[in-house]
């Protein structure tokens, strides 16, 4: 399943050129681009991380997962089904990226609360800005995070920097990737 989903994000969400075009979150300019989206919300692309994302959280007993919208809705969704599938049933959740203007005001959507233990996705980390604003909303809640997964890791230190923010908050959490940038970058050769 991993190697299918290296090929289908080569071939949907990887953009190369050989000047730095494409601006990233951090304002950088990068050779290379993933949008992931166009694997995370394609049927075979959920059913793939669905399924290898499952397999690398099943035994950790949490209530949640999720991150920051929009880069983790679609695999905290193909997730969640996957495990109601798998009877271990976990929740998706959503971190707003501001708080909801009315209503109940909240910055979690979904089925957790104070005292849950949940994993924390992302599709793509470069420094791991998005992540880390996650994990913090989450602390803020009383969650407690057990383990990141992020979809890509452009091996840019991103990894680190999470890492190093789970042990400030006090979680000693584990990241890991489902796929490297070096194993996107072997397609071209």
């Amino acid at each position: 399943m991993k190697e299918k989903l290296i090929k289908l994000i080569y071939e949907k969400a990887f953009k190369y050129s050989e000047t730095p075009v494409f601006k990233l979150t951090s304002g950088r300019l990068s050779n290379y681009y993933f949008n992931c989206k166009a694997v995370t919300f394609s049927p075979e692309g959920m059913y793939l991380i669905g399924n290898i994302i499952y397999d690398m959280i099943a035994s950790l007993n949490v209530k949640g997962i999720g991150g920051l919208t929009l880069g983790a809705d679609p695999i905290a969704s193909a997730v969640a089904y996957t495990s109601y599938l798998r009877g271990n049933p976990v929740e998706a959740f959503v971190v707003r990226k501001k708080a909801k203007e009315h209503g109940t005001m909240q910055w979690i959507e979904g089925n957790i609360k104070e005292g849950d233990s949940v994993v924390v996705v992302d599709d793509v980390i470069t420094t791991g800005s998005s992540t880390i604003q996650a994990i913090t909303r989450l602390k803020e809640a009383g969650i407690f995070v057990k383990k990141v997964v992020v979809l890509v890791d452009r091996q840019e230190g991103g990894r680190e920097n999470i890492l190093k923010f789970l042990e400030e908050c006090g979680f000693p959490a584990q990241l890991e990737a489902v796929v490297l940038r070096d194993d996107v970058m072997q397609f071209r050769k």
